[in-house]
């Protein structure tokens, strides 16, 4: 199933008052085709969160980087992995989460 995310660039600020502020460039509009969908238990600190993953395929685009989020129906996952698909050239695989 193909699904159209916006790529948004994470941009840190600092508050007033001394905190941070994140707010999301967008960059362009991304033609995702999911193949998978999974939960799993992370632990950071002491504390077991539950992380959401999803395993997607589109075409190469430089700024498909680590680090930067896909606005997918209504939520924004984080690109933790970019990967050529050796099947496909032109193409990627992708590794997103949800927390």
């Amino acid at each position: 199933m193909r699904r159209l995310a916006e790529l948004l660039e994470p941009v840190e600020a600092e508050t007033p008052h001394g905190g941070r502020a994140v707010s999301f460039a967008p960059l362009r509009m991304v033609w995702l085709r999911i193949a998978t969908r999974r939960q799993r238990e992370r632990t950071e600190a002491g504390v077991t969160s539950l992380v959401e993953i999803v395993r997607a395929g589109t075409r190469a685009d430089p700024r498909l980087i680590k680090g930067r989020v896909l606005r997918l129906d209504g939520a924004d996952w984080t690109i933790v992995l970019v990967a050529p698909d050796p099947d496909r050239p032109g193409r990627v695989d992708l590794s997103l989460e949800q927390r």
